[in-house]
């Protein structure tokens, strides 16, 4: 069975391959600022808002490839009821971690699957980070080694590299965390028959 990632994330895509799954990744064009500012002005929870996302993604390589099975994913920050965006720069990534610094924020990943032209299902995992109270010269030090990389999460960090030393505490999947919960979505795949039980 075709199995497509509609992503061209990166760390999504390695965590597929690192599982083992043989899998094609496919972008899937949707204007993701107009749908959260969408999901902001209905009052949409945020869990919905990055389900809503998943969504789009997949739905939008399931309209050209609707024989296979679709995964699409998408993940969202929340610091004290914020929603935080990817930094544009690395001033924008300085200022995200300064609000970030000493409090807790959750990543609320969604992952949807699509098959034969519907949403077959979707799953929503809620790591919770706590950054520890780091200093200036550590963020400006970080920002320096981690240059355009900042840019590339929504944490402006990479828990596989250097942001590690930015956290206090962190409860959730690992995976979930790095924008894609492998542990419940091999279950459904396997469950399914897409993979081998």
């Amino acid at each position: 069975m075709r199995l497509v990632l509609a992503s061209q994330s990166a760390s999504r895509r390695a965590l597929l391959e690192a599982a083992g799954l043989v899998f094609e990744a496919l972008p899937a064009a949707v204007d993701e600022s107009a749908i959260k500012e969408s999901a902001r002005a209905e009052g949409m929870a945020v869990a919905e808002a990055a389900t809503l996302l998943a969504d789009a993604k997949a739905a939008r390589v399931a309209r050209k490839h609707p024989e296979a099975v679709i995964i699409g994913a998408d993940q969202i920050l929340v610091c004290e009821e914020e929603w935080f965006d990817k930094p544009e720069d690395v001033e924008a990534a300085r200022a995200h971690l300064k609000r970030l610094r000493n409090k807790p924020h959750e990543l609320v990943t969604a992952v949807v699957v699509w098959r034969e032209g519907e949403r077959a299902w979707h799953h929503v995992a809620r790591p919770r980070l706590v950054m520890r109270d780091f200093s200036d010269a550590f963020l400006d030090a970080y920002l320096a080694r981690e240059g355009g990389f900042v840019m590339q999460s929504v944490g402006a960090y990479r828990l596989e590299g250097l942001g590690l030393q930015l956290m206090r505490d962190i409860k959730g999947e690992h995976t979930a965390i790095l924008g894609l919960p492998m542990l419940p979505l091999l279950a459904y795949l396997r469950d399914t028959g897409v993979i081998p039980a």
